[in-house]
Formats: C-alpha cells, structure tokens, sequence
C-alpha cells in the first residue's frame, strides 16, 4: 500500500487546503461570497435546461467544494512522516471504521432528515468519508502512541 501513496510533503498541502475550504465555506454561508464564472456545463437545469453549453452561473459553491475535496485527497493519500508496515493496518482499520461510520450517518440521514436538507447531506457525503477516515486514523495512531505494548 505504501508504494501507492504521496509524497509526506503534500500532507501540509492538503492540510492548507481543508483550512482554505473551510474559510472559504465560511465566506460563502456566513458572508453571502459570491462570484459567477462562464462554465462548460455538461448538464444544467436552472430555469432552462441545457446540455453541452456554456452556463454563466455562480463558482462560488464549486470553489468551497473543489478545494476542500482537493485537501481531503491530498491528507489522506500522503504518506505519514515515519511509514511502516503498521501504518498500513491502522490504515485499513481506519478505513473499515469510517466506512461503518459514513454507513451509520447515511441511515440516520435517510431515517430523520427530509426535503432540501437531505440535498445537503448528499452534498455533505462527499466529504464525510474522508473526514471520518482522517479522525478514525489519527485517534489509532494516537491510541498507539500511548499504547506500552
């Protein structure tokens, strides 16, 4: 696994981009932070729909999600300052768990949340994987740390 993985100094890279995701998240609900941009769009359905054609629309929203995407990718799939074969188990056991954990949040959003707030779970599910992976990693490597044995 370790052969697949990037470089240690993208993990910064990710780790600036999930702040500058999170800024700019902050930006865009709280300040209203808007610009519009002419797109390629492949499928648009506003007030007209259109497919294959260029859509001037608001990039504000794809921004936030791009750059924090982007940082998630990079912090997960960097490799970790020292790298042994036991990063690859807490690897896997951090991925089996964020997976039962997105599982879990997904059956509760399908059970208790309804209407456009749903959409925004969906929205918020391409994130959550990673998110999750990342707090499962680092809470078993910092259980290790303090492990004797």
């Amino acid at each position: 696994m370790r052969h697949l993985l990037l470089p240690y100094r993208l993990k910064y890279v990710g780790w600036l981009l999930i702040l500058s995701g999170i800024f700019l998240f902050i930006l865009y609900f709280w300040f209203n932070f808007r610009f519009k941009l002419p797109v390629f769009a492949v499928y648009s359905s506003f007030l007209t729909t259109r497919t294959f054609d260029s859509v001037k629309t608001n990039f504000a929203d794809e921004t936030v999600l791009l750059v924090l995407i982007l940082g998630l990718g990079l912090t997960v799939f960097s490799k970790e300052k020292v790298e042994t074969e036991f990063m690859d188990t807490i690897r896997a056991a951090a991925l089996g768990r964020a997976l039962v954990t997105n599982f879990l949040f997904l059956l509760f959003s399908i059970l208790f949340i309804y209407g456009s707030g749903f959409i925004t779970v969906l929205v918020l599910n391409t994130l959550s994987m990673p998110v999750f992976y990342l707090i499962h990693f680092h809470y078993l490597k910092w259980r290790k740390k303090d492990d004797p044995f």
